[in-house]
Order: structure tokens, then C-alpha cells, then sequence
């Protein structure tokens, strides 16, 4: 059973991105932690299509190490319960707990490593940092870029799509957010914060 044979043990990271459930977010700037995780598993020949802790999981190995791969499905604000109902199963720490999510300060095609600290006003993260009550989760921001003008609302902007261009630059990112968590479970985040920030 599935329960039975991993209580305690098995998993030893979860690799979490944040975004949305509903239909209308797919492919929008907003819900970058799940297009990463998307890529991740194909990349890694996971599927992230079982439904466990109120997100969409699959197991992977991830630089020698099981991890867990997690869409939360609470809707962005609420990431936290996914987070922390897994992090209880597994009895994982911050530390092994690696959250990918989108950040509107930094360009599109860049990416930012932390090792912990504040939510920087990102929703999804101050959920985790509440409920778990820690600040010491690893994270990898991904840049969506800013609004393009005063005009634009931030909440329009987020929930903008993407451009053809920006897809095939995200990608590379992708390619790089998986190379930082390989290095991130061997221990050597502080390699990957001066290889890719």
C-alpha cells in the first residue's frame, strides 16, 4: 500500500511548484511553479497525475534521492496545507522541502536561489511560512517579467499568457531550475545559488 510503504521513509524531498487549478490559469505567468514542475517530470520520466495532499503528486529520483513532485490544487493563497500535510507524512524539514514559484521582479529568463527567508509578498509562499512556521524552505524564483506599464493591473499581468518567445526562453530556465535541484539535494545549494542567481 502505498501509505504503508513510504510512512516515514521513501521520499526524501518534495519538489513543489506553486500556481492554480482552474482551467483559466493554465499556461499564465502565475502558474510558473507548475509549468517547472510539468517540465521536471517529463524530463525526469515522472508523471504528476496522482492525487494525494490536496495536489497533484508523482515520485521521481532526483540526483540519486526520491523525491516527491507536487502541484498543490488549494489555489495559490492556500499552498501551505498541501505543503505542510505532506511535510507531516514524510516527516521532512524545510530544508527538504524545494519550492518553485514565479516572481514579477525579476525578467523573464532569469531565476533566483534562496535558501530561505521571507515570502517577498508571494502568496503561495507566505501560506507555507504561516502554517509550517518556518522561513527555512529552499526556493527557486522564476522570473515573469514586470507589468509592461502603469496601466496594466498586477493581478492582469500575472494572469497573462506567456509569449511564444518567453516559452522557449522559460525553457531553458526549466532546464536550469531542474539542474539547481539536483545540486540543491546533494547539498551544494550554495553552487547552485552562484551558478544560476
Amino acid at each position: 500500500m502505498f501509505g504503508k510503504k513510504n510512512y516515514g521513509g521513501g521520499v526524501e524531498y518534495l519538489i513543489v511548484g506553486l500556481g492554480n487549478p482552474d482551467r483559466r490559469y493554465e499556461n499564465t505567468r502565475h502558474n510558473c511553479g507548475w509549468l517547472a514542475i510539468d517540465h521536471i517530470a517529463s524530463k525526469l520520466g515522472a508523471k504528476v497525475n496522482r492525487i494525494k495532499y490536496k495536489s497533484y503528486v508523482g515520485e521521481c529520483t532526483v540526483g540519486g534521492r526520491r523525491a516527491l513532485l507536487m502541484k498543490p490544487t488549494t489555489y495559490m493563497n492556500n499552498s501551505g496545507m498541501a505543503v505542510v500535510e505532506a511535510m507531516a507524512f514524510y516527516k521532512l524539514k524545510p530544508e527538504n522541502v524545494i519550492v518553485i514559484f514565479d516572481d514579477v521582479s525579476l525578467d523573464v529568463g532569469k531565476m533566483r536561489i534562496r535558501q530561505k527567508g521571507s515570502d517577498g509578498g508571494q502568496k503561495g509562499m507566505r501560506s507555507i511560512i504561516y502554517l509550517s512556521g518556518s522561513d527555512a524552505f529552499p526556493r527557486i524564483k522564476i522570473g515573469i517579467g514586470s507589468k509592461p506599464g502603469p496601466e496594466w493591473d498586477l493581478a492582469d499581468w500575472v494572469l497573462s499568457r506567456f509569449t511564444d518567445s518567453e516559452r522557449k526562453t522559460l525553457e531553458q530556465m526549466f532546464d536550469n531550475a531542474l539542474e539547481a535541484v539536483e545540486l540543491m539535494v546533494d547539498g551544494k545549494i550554495d553552487r547552485a545559488m552562484n551558478r544560476f542567481n
